[in-house]
Order: C-alpha cells, then structure tokens, then sequence
C-alpha cells in the first residue's frame, strides 16, 4: 500500500511524507511542512506533490519511523451517523426514540456531528478509550475522507467512532457526550490518496475484537451498503463551515454489535478496510489512560504504542 503518513523520523522530526508498503520506505514530500500545510492545498497540487516525492531522498525505512495520527493543526474531525441500515437498527435498539433515527436514515439532510480536535487523536497501536461513567460501549469501524480546504476529497483512510451506546440511549441529547471524550477517535496512520482508489464502493469494512486471545466480536460490510455518497456528506459539512486546514468526516458504521456486547479494558481491536488500510488499538478505561496526550502536543516525536499505553 502506498499512502501519505504524517510521522517522527529517527532524529525525532515530525515529517509529512509518502510511505510504501511493498518498498518499506518513506519519502519527504516536498516543501509540506506539517498535514494542515497539505490539506490547504488544491487536489491538483497534492497529487503532483505526491508525484514528486518518488525523486526525493529517502526520509528512511516505514519500520523505523514512528507514525503519528495524520492529523495536527486546526485541522478537526468530523462524523456522519445513522448512514447503513445496521446503524439505524442498533440506534433503535439502544434508545426509547427509534423513531428519530429511522427519520435521520430517511432525510435529505445528513446527521453530522463534531467528534475531535487534531492533538486528541489517537493512531495505530496507541489506546483507544472506554468512559468511567458508560456501561455498554462499542468500536465502529469507518471510512473516513479527508478533505482539504477547498472542498476536495484528497483520500481515504481509516477511522474508529468509538462510542458510549447507554448514554446516547439515554437520551439523543447526550450524543456529545457519548461521541467526544479521550480516547474516542482513532485514525489509522496512512491516508490513501483519491486517486489511488478506482472503484471505493468494491472495499469491505472488517472488525474483529480480541479478548484474552480469543475473539470476542467480528463483522463485515460492504462500502457499497453506504447508503450517502461520500460527496454528499462533505458537501453538507463544507455548506456552512470554513475549514482552512481541511477536515476529515468519518462517513458512519454498518458493524455494531448486539445490546449483549460491551468492549473492556485489555480488549484489542482490529479494523481493515480493503485498499484503504487498517488499525489495532488497544482499550483502557477512563480519562487517565490519556493524560500523555497533553504531553504530546508540544512533544509529538514521543508518542507511540509503548509510551502511550499506561502502566
């Protein structure tokens, strides 16, 4: 897989590069100075950047750069919900207004909502969290578009929407609550460019959980059982928003388990979306797995599996 990747170099650099799986290398794009540098962009120059990247010097080997989530400055991060029929149903399940979401499955307009800003962003082999205060708590797996500042989709990558399914039960009204909090958003490392996907709705979305070496969870879906075009849903984030260093909307989850299913601490999660990449994170509870982040933003060449996951 060949892919964009925002990640420290043996020197403890923060680099933007181009990383390819089959050569295990990763090259410096050009004159990029950090990702919301590349998503202020147009698509034509980002692909020619890219393009360029193939003549530079080698920034090093992919096994000895230290990735980080492809995400920093004001860069923010959406989501879409209630977009394949599986959500829709668990929606209902959990809540006493399924209702509303079966109208929010049937609109014109999309649900969308706030889910992170750049530096609480989690990534490949970092934690993802559970809240002290949720009793029933799901990974979803999904596609996520990243989109540079005038609207383009650049590529393609891989979100985790983790989430609280008893609080937004609750009541609908809680869904910040039970969307946004450390360690709910995780991104994969590589962000694969548009133009690299011929045929997106060919992909599948797999997730397993493993728990005490055994699988505890798995499912699958087709990207063709996105029921909104990906262009649909930027175009109504991009409708009433400036987003001068881009954005990333993840475009909601066809895989939810059963009311029977709650994630735990020591669960690991896999995710893989085909030709797009995939993402292990493993699970801790509570707010304190994650007070390194505010260590990182000032220091971002330290993060990684081992400093991040706590004692």
């Amino acid at each position: 897989m060949r892919g964009i990747l925002r990640f420290a170099d043996t020197e403890g650099r923060v680099r933007v590069g181009v990383g390819d799986d089959d050569e295990g290398l990763v090259r410096p794009l050009p004159g990029v100075s950090d990702m919301a540098d590349l998503l202020r962009r147009p698509l034509a120059e980002i692909r020619e950047l890219v393009a360029a990247a193939s003549g530079e010097q080698l920034a090093g080997r992919l096994d000895e750069a230290a990735p980080l989530p492809p995400v920093d400055g004001g860069t923010e991060v959406w989501a879409g919900g209630v977009t394949y029929e599986r959500s829709r149903a668990a929606r209902g399940e959990e809540s006493d207004s399924a209702d509303l979401y079966d109208r929010v499955y049937d609109a014109v307009r999309p649900e969308l909502f706030f889910k992170s800003v750049a530096w609480r962003v989690v990534t490949d082999g970092e934690p993802i969290g559970i809240r002290a205060d949720s009793e029933l708590d799901v990974p979803e797996p999904e596609l996520a578009l990243y989109i540079n500042a005038h609207g383009e989709i650049v590529g393609y990558g891989v979100c985790d929407d983790v989430s609280s399914r008893s609080i937004e039960g609750e009541n609908a009204l809680y869904l910040p609550q039970a969307k946004v909090y450390a360690g709910g958003c995780a991104l994969a490392p590589f962000i694969v460019p548009v133009w690299e996907v011929p045929d997106l709705r060919a992909g599948r979305v797999r997730m397993s959980v493993v728990r005490g070496g055994r699988e505890a969870f798995s499912g699958e879906v087709a990207l063709s059982d996105l029921r909104r075009e990906p262009g649909e849903l930027v175009g109504y984030l991009f409708d009433c928003y400036p987003f001068p260093d881009g954005a990333v909307l993840a475009t909601g989850t066809g895989i939810v388990p059963g009311m029977d299913f709650t994630l735990q601490p020591g669960d690991v999660v896999d995710i893989d979306i085909s030709g797009v990449g995939a993402l292990r994170n493993p699970v801790v509870r509570g707010r304190q797995g994650f007070d390194w982040l505010v260590a990182a933003r000032a220091e971002p060449a330290r993060r990684g599996p081992g400093a991040a996951v706590p004692d």
